[in-house]
């Protein structure tokens, strides 16, 4: 139990001398944390209540997503009484509409009825555990169907909807280069973004905010500008007013509704810079399918023209030159290199299912910051004064071995922290504080396991090597339901209670190396090399 062979010796000095390698950079001022080599730029990242930031809580607009469902639900339809054989599968059908939130056609062959209704009942089976139908299907007048939402499926789009939205402003946050943010949803529409260390949160609301549905869509030329000024289109098109600063003098154009390609199809999005103008663009490529799709619809409407729609607003309405083959386009518009940039990641990562409103907005100074930084510096100071002091006065020699393992245990999770890349929030700091506390816990159950075994009469070689046996077992034992609790904390928890549970695992695995091997190396070392005939514990 006492003995250490050489390379056990080797590899726990180097354990300990990485750890407070490691360690370092988390206590060096900004200026030189970045002058250091890119391989020992990893530290421990302050969290918004430490280092302050931006606190955003989002509302969905429920109501556009009724919206959009409806409009989905309307394509679901019409896709649906196409045949998979051909036209002669074709199930006719008229005067669609979907006032009211509902959804009504007319069967135009009574036979075909019911054969509709089976095609939309597989279209409309709810995928929630229950099974329940997300929209209700009824006919009237005998050739009338009528489809409407149901509760269940409204209750099932609305929690599908944030959580997708949830995801994607995680990746629109991430790809801001900012470092753990909290992304978490309150209640059935709500969602709580806390971002540290962001000193622009207008930058953050705009990219959050945008929806960035983005359309390529043919310009109807056979409407009649008069008309279309009057608010009179033809059937099939729409007036799409153009974007702000954009369009040359023109206030809108009149577009089909029929949407050629859409967003979902692209692979890649990146803000490059036009060759000719040097201006910020977004450079954009599809898929395969997409790209076959605008290749196929470039190539049918040479000397047309087409517009990029971006959340309903004309970008821009360029002329088919000739056919696009290579799957890739170009954005142009009144955009910086900032706008460009974020218009780029709102595409990467997706539009927003549902439009999101701020309804409360937060920012924590960093002097708030400091002070809290300060407050939770001093109680961890006045803590591991107390420890030391306590266990040199107790325990002497063993004491101040366990004091000497505390500093390298706080070094370690400094370390860990650092490599993961890890937030201490202040919660955090109350874990940290706890660890420090619990660490020389350990040395306790061992130091007076070896007074038990001296009382014994036991010699000194024998007495700290059982007390090292005997105590490891409690040792081990009650903290390994210390960390079953961290993780349960950290499964089920959210936000602070995360920060704490990760920095309490992090400080009981290296509290029980640094308590239990680090100091019986210690004691070993000192025992071999004095051989004392008594010991004053």
């Amino acid at each position: 139990m006492l003995d250490f062979p050489r390379w056990k010796t080797i590899g726990i000095s180097i354990i300990l001398l990485l750890g407070v390698l490691f360690a370092i950079p988390s206590f060096l001022p900004t200026k030189t944390f970045e002058s250091l080599p890119g391989f020992a730029q990893a530290k421990v990242n302050l969290g918004l209540d430490l280092a302050g930031g931006s606190h955003l809580l989002l509302e969905a607009d429920i109501a556009d997503l009724r919206k959009t469902q409806l409009t989905n639900m309307e394509k679901t339809v019409r896709t649906a009484m196409r045949g998979q054989s051909g036209p002669d599968d074709d199930i006719a059908i008229g005067e669609l509409s979907t006032a009211g939130g509902r959804i009504s056609f007319l069967v135009r062959d009574q036979a075909k009825l019911d054969e509709a209704r089976e095609r939309l009942f597989s279209e409309t089976q709810g995928a929630g555990l229950t099974g329940q139908r997300d929209w209700n299907i009824d006919v009237v007048d005998s050739t009338r169907i009528v489809m409407s939402p149901t509760t269940a499926g409204q209750t099932q789009a609305v929690a599908d909807a944030m959580d997708t939205a949830r995801d994607i402003i995680d990746k629109r946050v991430n790809e801001l280069g900012t470092r753990e943010p909290t992304i978490i949803r309150e209640g059935n529409d709500r969602i709580v973004v806390q971002v540290p260390g962001l000193q622009d949160p207008a930058a953050l609301k705009a990219l959050i905010g945008q929806t960035a549905r983005l359309e390529f869509r043919m310009v109807d030329a056979n409407a009649d500008p008069n008309e279309a000024a009057a608010g009179r289109v033809p059937v099939g098109s729409e007036i799409v007013p153009y974007a702000e600063g954009e369009g040359n003098g023109a206030a809108f154009e009149v577009l089909r509704r029929q949407v050629m390609i859409s967003g979902e199809q692209l692979i890649n999005a990146q803000q490059s810079f036009d060759p000719q103008t040097n201006e910020p663009v977004v450079s954009i490529r599809f898929d395969s399918g997409g790209s076959s799709i605008f290749a196929k619809v470039t190539a049918q409407n040479v000397g047309k023209r087409f517009a990029m729609v971006l959340d309903g607003k004309v970008l821009s309405a360029p002329s088919i030159n000739e056919p696009i083959l290579g799957g890739s386009a170009q954005i142009s518009g009144s955009f910086s290199v900032a706008s460009a940039n974020n218009l780029a990641i709102s595409l990467r990562s997706g539009a927003l299912p549902v439009k999101m409103e701020v309804v409360e907005e937060r920012t924590v100074t960093p002097e708030l910051g400091a002070d809290s930084i300060r407050k939770g510096a001093i109680a961890g100071i006045i803590a591991t004064v107390a420890v030391l002091a306590f266990m040199i006065v107790v325990y002497g020699r063993f004491g101040i071995y366990a004091n000497v393992a505390l500093v390298f245990n706080i070094a370690l999770i400094v370390a860990i922290m650092a490599a993961f890349n890890a937030t201490l929030t202040l919660p955090g700091i109350a874990g940290f504080v706890l660890t420090i506390g619990a660490a020389v816990d350990a040395n306790v159950l061992i130091n007076e396991r070896i007074r038990e075994e001296l009382k014994r009469g036991r010699r000194v070689f024998q007495a700290v090597e059982l007390g090292y046996s005997e105590a490891s077992r409690a040792i081990f034992d009650a903290n390994i339901t210390n960390v079953i609790a961290a993780g349960l904390m950290f499964w089920f928890g959210s936000g602070p209670v995360k920060g704490f549970a990760v920095v309490l695992t992090i400080g009981i695995i290296t509290s029980v190396f640094t308590a239990v091997t680090v100091t019986r190396l210690f004691a070993a070392r000192w025992l071999h090399k004095t051989r004392p005939a008594s010991l004053n514990i």
